[in-house]
């Protein structure tokens, strides 16, 4: 199943490392560097139009990329949930 981040942008629920909440996470300075890194690699992908709200971290083709969405992380988690709820019936 796949999860919608916004702007036509879709990534599999499986490849999920973690959803975060871009202001409680980016007060940490161990989370900036993190995202500077990944920023550095070209490994960061900026999918939101308006004020980033979330960052998704995910595992794919044995390395780790980011997206930065505008959807809430609150958001992603209910489409999430939804997601696993309808792939049982």
């Amino acid at each position: 199943m796949y999860l919608h981040l916004g702007q036509d942008t879709l990534i599999k629920i499986k490849e999920i490392i973690g959803i975060f909440d871009m202001d409680k996470a980016t007060v940490s300075k161990r989370s900036r560097n993190y995202l500077a890194a990944k920023e550095k690699e070209g490994k960061v992908y900026n999918v939101a139009t308006d004020l980033p709200k979330s960052f998704i971290v995910c595992h794919r083709d044995g390395e780790e990329v980011v997206y930065i969405s505008q959807l809430s992380p609150q958001t992603l988690m209910k489409r999430c949930k939804f997601i696993q709820k309808i792939s049982y019936i």
